[in-house]
């Protein structure tokens, strides 16, 4: 059954993961539009999404010369958008094919970039070097189950006086049922240590499929994720929740400028993603 509950342990979940991330990187190295990058100027939306929130809190409201690093990055639109943007970008990503591409696209892009292949998880002793800014977003702490592990990483890898930007699938929103013809749970809010286990052989970008469909989740309520945070040491400086999202979450969602919602008449009912700003004093 999609979503069950299992017990799995964290290196046999996370090589079934890789294998599937793997798989997708063909998939949406034809699906992401990476044609778009020959304009010099372009941008991703996420990263449109992103920098006007990410700028108010930084010094003079700007990313330019600051060195950012990029967690879970897959194949690099992002960190190359946020080196467009002005940063000094380093890209963390635990598969090899999502770094090569990533790596192609910076060449032809003409943007430079570092990319580093590690778990997130053990980022801090495979990443040289300090940072003003980590990043991460979006569909990303799901594939993760330890949070206090991830937020120490953050807090090792950001300089004194440094910021940290998530935004992400809201929990609320990710324990829908994504099939019902109305908003209603299915799937556990709180995590109990346990992994949701799917199979499916589709990705969130282009109609081909992958060899390896079966992958693992953990739920992450916000009081684990902001906990995480503040025991690691972070200030909490923003946080906000939005309506739309860059995926289609659901069948009934309905496309929008630079994403998909709810139906107008839902709107408002449940969040669909969470920003969280946190600074390193």
């Amino acid at each position: 059954m999609n979503g069950s509950n299992v017990e799995i342990d964290w290196e046999a979940a996370r090589g079934a993961n890789l294998q599937n991330w793997d798989d997708r990187v063909p998939l949406h190295e034809a699906a992401y539009g990476l044609d778009a990058f020959d304009d010099t100027t372009h941008i991703s939306d996420v990263v449109t999404d992103d920098l006007p929130v990410l700028s108010r809190f930084l010094p003079g409201d700007t990313l330019t010369g600051l060195d950012l690093c990029h967690l879970q990055c897959h194949i690099g639109t992002d960190t190359i958008s946020w080196a467009r943007s002005g940063a000094v970008v380093t890209g963390v990503d635990f598969s090899t094919p999502a770094l090569r591409v990533a790596a192609a696209l910076a060449d032809r892009a003409q943007v430079a970039a570092t990319w580093v292949e590690t778990d997130v998880l053990d980022a801090r002793s495979a990443v040289s070097g300090d940072f003003d800014v980590v990043y991460t977003s979006i569909g990303t702490i799901c594939w993760l189950e330890d949070l206090d592990r991830w937020a120490a990483q953050i807090v090792a890898l950001l300089r004194p006086g440094g910021t940290f930007f998530i935004r992400d699938g809201h929990p609320a929103l990710l324990a829908l049922d994504e099939d019902a013809q109305e908003l209603t749970t299915r799937y556990p809010y709180f995590g109990d240590g346990r992994a949701q286990q799917w199979d499916d052989e589709s990705t969130y970008a282009g109609d081909g499929t992958v060899a390896h469909s079966r992958t693992y989740e953990w739920p992450h309520p916000l009081s684990e994720i902001l906990g995480a945070l503040l025991r690691a040491g972070l200030r909490l400086v923003h946080f906000d929740e939005g309506r739309t999202l860059p995926w289609r979450f659901s069948p009934r969602m309905v496309e929008v400028p630079r994403g998909y919602a709810w139906p107008e008449a839902e709107r408002n009912l449940i969040p669909c993603t969470f920003t969280i700003v946190a600074r390193k004093d």
